[in-house]
């Protein structure tokens, strides 16, 4: 039997609709051109379709199209952020500034924050409370005279803790430095508009919404005060933060992508959400168990639980009609305990023993309930094992 795939947070399947507008883009009876190519038609048809494209992700989020900066990903995008905001033309050579992280933040902005570090300048992390969330006030009182730059992510992607990000853009204003934020795991989830957000830059991914992996953007805010040096050179485009021939099929699919999730955001988070609530009731009361995150302020596919009394390898490799993670992927292939359920508060047993359970666009009750029956199962002789 093909497992259920309960792994949304890490990747999703690329939506029919999706699939469809992106084979239109690939051969010679289709929009294949090079989006630059402005001397005959066939370009202009693929600059007219990148360009559309760029104004469905900017109405997914509330922007102005040219305020989109198409990446290969989240990943470049929260690179292309960071360092760019800290080699931007406006900083002095020699000047030390003072770069401030959310410590469970993924991997792709505390390695290129660990990378400014190696170049000279200051990093501090903030805690996270036992919930995982990132506190306005912890925001403020870290800041530093020469901070330029805060990053702190919307919805973690391990527990699916939603932040209050409106609140911490209103401390780094009054402040003076540029908020970024890692909306890998909201964008298409919940509703997210970068004016109301108030932040500064806002990385994005298609593979999360149901569009192609290999495609991403960078919601750069149109100000004098926000400039970002390109980290990829070649040409000058996208406003010159990022130069390359883009690909006209993903970005396409990536546009088709966001117009399916705005259009479901009335309805599809309030599905999931039902679903997520049942397949938690359906195993709460298994001796040990927990929940990982915070209890109401979490995005509706995230369900993050702790069993305890169990060997979390045992566990995962016990659940074999499920696909389930134990983090996040970029780190599954490691068996160290999560430093995200770490940093709120649980020991290396119950970090290892926690599994991160994500639910999405074509997760079935009946899916949710058998799963519920399968880690019942599962659990109940790990633990009759155990004792």
């Amino acid at each position: 039997m093909t497992p259920i795939y309960l792994d949304y947070a890490a990747t999703t399947p690329v939506a029919p609709e999706v699939a469809e507008a992106m084979a239109s883009c690939l051969t010679l009876d289709g929009t294949f051109a090079n989006p630059a190519s402005r001397s005959h038609r066939y370009g202009w048809q693929a600059e007219e379709a990148v360009e559309t494209a760029r104004g469905q992700v900017a109405n997914l989020v509330g922007a102005d199209p040219r305020e989109i900066v198409w990446t290969s990903g989240a990943t470049e995008s929260n690179n292309l952020a960071l360092k760019g905001v800290f080699e931007s033309a406006n900083i002095a050579a020699d000047s030390v500034g003072h770069l401030l992280v959310s410590a469970i933040e993924h991997k792709a902005v505390l390695d290129p924050a660990q990378w400014l570090v190696e170049q000279g300048h200051e990093l501090s992390l903030i805690a996270p409370d036992n919930t995982g969330q990132i506190s306005a006030a912890s925001v403020r009182d870290a800041l530093q005279e020469n901070t330029r730059l805060v990053s702190v992510m919307l919805v973690n992607n391990e527990l699916g803790t939603i932040n209050p990000i409106a609140e911490i853009a209103a401390v780094c204003r009054a402040h003076g430095c540029l908020l970024h934020v890692d909306a890998a795991q909201a964008v298409g989830k919940l509703p997210v508009n970068v004016t109301d957000l108030g932040v500064d830059l806002l990385s994005m991914s298609a593979h999360k919404i149901y569009g192609p992996k290999g495609v991403g953007a960078l919601y750069v805010r149109r100000s004098g005060d926000v400039k970002v040096a390109a980290q990829i050179h070649g040409g000058g485009h996208e406003r010159g933060m990022r130069s390359g021939t883009l690909a006209t099929h993903q970005c396409v699919g990536f546009g088709v992508a966001a117009e399916l999730a705005r259009d479901e955001l009335d309805s599809a988070p309030n599905r999931m959400v039902a679903l997520r609530d049942r397949l938690w009731r359906g195993i709460e009361n298994l001796p040990g168990v927990r929940l990982n995150g915070h209890a109401t302020e979490r995005a509706c596919g995230h369900l993050n639980v702790s069993f305890g009394q169990v060997d979390g390898e045992l566990l995962l490799l016990s659940l074999r009609e499920l696909a389930v993670a134990t983090g996040s992927a970029c780190t599954s292939a490691s068996m160290s305990p999560s430093y995200v359920l770490k940093a709120i508060g649980l020991s290396d047993a119950e970090a290892l023993a926690s599994l991160r359970i994500s639910l999405g666009r074509y997760t079935t009750a009946d899916e949710v309930e058998r799963a519920i029956g399968h880690i019942n199962a599962v659990v109940g002789k790990l633990t009759a094992k155990a004792g």
